[in-house]
Order: C-alpha cells, then structure tokens, then sequence
C-alpha cells in the first residue's frame, strides 16, 4: 500500500504540519528534518506533486524553448537544463519551436495559465510584444524591449579571441562569414568586436553577413572568395557555418588548415569526450544552463535577479587550425 503523509508523520513522531514543511522547503528543526526525511526514506514516500501543486499553484515544471532540436548546441544545453532542473525537483517541458513565433507564443500562454512556472527561451522570432518583466522568463543571448533576465556567454570576447587565436597561427588576411537575425541578440557582438580587434590590430579583413532565413550559402560562399583570393584565416557565427565553410573550400581545391584556417563559434562535438567538430569558441553550456536554471527559480520564489550575467568563453582547438608554430 502507498504511504501517506500521515504515515510518514507518525513514524517521525511529528504532525502532518510538520511533514509538510519539510516536503516544500520550509524552516523546521534540524532534528524534525532528519526524523522526517528518514521516514521519508524507510517509507519510500512519494509526495503527490500535482495535490501539491493545487495549493501553492505551482506545478514543479519548467518550459525550455529551443528554435530546434537537431542542432548539437541546443541539444547538449537541454541536457544540462534537464539535470540542472532535476537537482531542484522540478521537470522540463522540451518547446521545440522552429524559429515559429506562433508556437512560441503558445508556450508563453503556459505560464499566464499556470501549466508551467516559468520559461527559459531560446528565440530569435517576433515575440517582442508578448514579453513582460514580470513573467517567469530567462533568455539565452536576446534582450527584449522589456527588461527581461538573460544569461549569454561572452560573444564580444569571443570575437576578439578568434582574431588573436588566427593571428598566432600567422593568418594575415582574416574574414568574419555568418548569418544574422533583424531581433537584437548578444551574438551580434560576435562580428562586431571581431572587427574591433582586426581594426585595433590593423588587420586586413572582409565580412560576409547574410540575412537570416539563409539560402544558398554555399554561392554567397563562393562570390566571397572568388572576391577576396588572399583569405587565409576565417570566423563564422557558429560552427554550422564552419563545417559549411571547410565543404566550400575543399571543393574550391583549397585545403584546410594548410591553405584556410577557419574558427566557428559553439564548442559542437557529438559526445562529451569527443574532439570539437572544428576549432572553436567554445560556449560554457552546462554553467549558462545553470545560471540559467538558478536565475529562473530565483524569480518564481520572488527573488531579485541580474538582468544581465556573462558567461567566460575559451578556444577549443581542433583540425580547421594549425599548432601555434
């Protein structure tokens, strides 16, 4: 037969008050905690979330909403948000969105509703006006008009990072190839202290940026080059576009690293273990899902929160790079 909590308060000798204390976090005795969670424990207690939920009109569950799930980095931050939510006994409802502001839109509703307690959001889409400072939001990368919390790693550094990781490697004449979105994010700041740095450091560079949705990166790919012969070092917005970069110059007959090195953006690798796709910047996923995850529990509790945390980036050396000579 399944315990209750009335079981579990007369095995640890206290009242049902006290039981209840526990299971929701709350100040009891140290001596009534251990008695209570031993019970717990011998009694193999399994509080009901949902009962629970009814009356503090909370439901444990936390929504992540990510433009897609094939894509490694989205795949590996999931991960991390899942465990990290775990620890705190809370569960996560995987949004897969598809860049589609409507379904998007959906997931936020959730929350108006009380389905879920809050959102972390990965969104590039138009949903700028269904954002207010008071949801339970966290964003990765974008700010919104709104003052909302968002958690990002350190693009403007990285941009920097790579022209000084390609100029150690003697690269001379360096490019930036990405893809950029209308809505204002952090991972602009990946091109734009790129060229900061090439400019402090009198470095020769061309810039390809295309309007996202892209289409036919590889001939805007090619144009660039055809237009630019002397590249010989390039950083891309991600590494998507580093391994799409690496197939246009093999089939150009060029060779990378030899002839092109190239740095992407991510830190992308199959397994934990495994080598980095492509040398890279890479992304500390599991700390910007923590930080993530801490912020938004931070904000349902009615805490105050940074609006605002950067997160350290570092090279993540790999095939599309020379050894430092």
């Amino acid at each position: 037969m399944k315990a209750t909590m009335k079981d579990v308060a007369k095995m640890a000798g206290v009242g049902v008050g006290s039981v209840s204390r526990v299971i929701n976090g709350e100040h009891v005795k140290e001596t009534t905690r251990t008695r209570v969670e031993e019970a717990i424990k011998v009694l193999d207690y399994q509080p009901d979330i949902y009962a629970r939920g009814l009356k503090t009109n909370r439901t444990n569950t936390v929504a992540l909403i990510l433009p897609s799930v094939w894509h490694p980095f989205f795949a590996e931050f999931a991960l991390s948000v899942e465990s990290c939510l775990a620890a705190q006994n809370y569960k996560m409802y995987l949004c897969n969105s598809n860049g589609n502001a409507e379904k998007e839109r959906e997931y936020i509703q959730m929350v108006q509703q009380n389905k879920v307690d809050g959102i972390i959001g990965i969104t590039y889409s138009d949903i700028d006006q269904y954002i207010s400072s008071n949801l339970p939001f966290v964003s990765i990368d974008r700010y919104f008009t709104e003052d909302v919390i968002y958690v990002t790693a350190d693009n403007a550094a990285g941009g920097r990072l790579a022209v000084d990781e390609l100029l150690k490697r003697r690269c001379r004449h360096l490019a930036y190839i990405g893809g950029y979105q209308e809505t204002p994010n952090e991972t602009k700041n990946r091109r734009k202290y790129f060229e900061i740095e090439c400019n402090a450091r009198q470095v020769q560079y061309d810039v390809l940026d295309m309007l996202e949705p892209l289409s036919q990166v590889n001939r805007h790919i090619n144009e660039f080059l055809d237009a630019h012969p002397g590249i010989d070092g390039i950083f891309t917005i991600n590494d998507d576009m580093a391994l799409t970069v690496c197939d246009v110059l093999q089939q150009r007959g060029q060779h990378v690293p030899d002839d092109v090195q190239v740095i992407g953006f991510d830190g992308q690798r199959i397994k934990e273990q495994d080598d980095f796709l492509v040398s890279t910047i890479v992304q500390p996923v599991a700390l910007m899902a923590q930080r993530s995850v801490d912020s938004l529990l931070a904000v349902i509790a009615g805490q105050t929160v940074d609006n605002r945390t950067v997160l350290p980036v570092a090279f993540g050396a790999s095939w599309t790079t020379q050894p430092i000579q």
